[in-house]
């Protein structure tokens, strides 16, 4: 099958099929007399393999390690079950870090006015010195504001005041 095919079948788009390619996750594909990429049935399979693999989230250097556990018939479950298990658990970790950030959000959200005032306790925070930002050196140039026109959103405030 060709590689609109391929796509089609395994649910990846032919870029990522390409790009899977080249960073080496799955062989080099046969040409075509005419040059066009072939695909066997159980390359094709592979490439479900990966797609499924991606919506569950694994980074593809796990994908490598499950296609060839999968690949390899002798393999033992608890290799599969170890690297599914490692997965599990940094996909916990990433919960607990992205429920922290939403809290913290919220919490200065909640603390926001949110009117024509220019004190924000949002802005605050995101200036506020972390422990790595004291480390450098206090000769570096303090935060200015970039000026990105009159087409901002504070400047269709300030016309709608006048």
């Amino acid at each position: 099958m060709n590689i609109g095919q391929a796509a089609a079948f395994s649910g990846l788009s032919a870029k990522m099929i390409r790009y899977y390619e080249q960073i080496g996750l799955i062989p080099q594909a046969e040409r075509s007399a005419a040059g066009y990429r072939t695909y066997s049935t159980q390359e094709a399979h592979s490439l479900r393999f990966i797609r499924r693999a991606r919506d569950l989230g694994f980074p593809v250097e796990q994908i490598a390690e499950l296609l060839t556990l999968w690949n390899d018939r002798g393999r033992a479950s608890a290799d599969v079950k170890a690297v599914a298990l490692a997965h599990v658990a940094g996909l916990r970790t990433r919960i607990a870090e992205l429920e922290a950030m939403a809290q913290t959000l919220e919490h200065l959200a909640e603390h926001c006015h949110g009117n024509d005032r220019p004190d924000c306790p949002i802005i605050a925070d995101l200036a506020e010195q972390t422990d790595a930002a004291a480390a450098v050196p206090d000769t570096v140039a303090p935060h200015r504001a970039p000026r990105f026109g009159t087409d901002g959103p504070l400047a269709s405030r300030r016309r709608a005041a006048k």
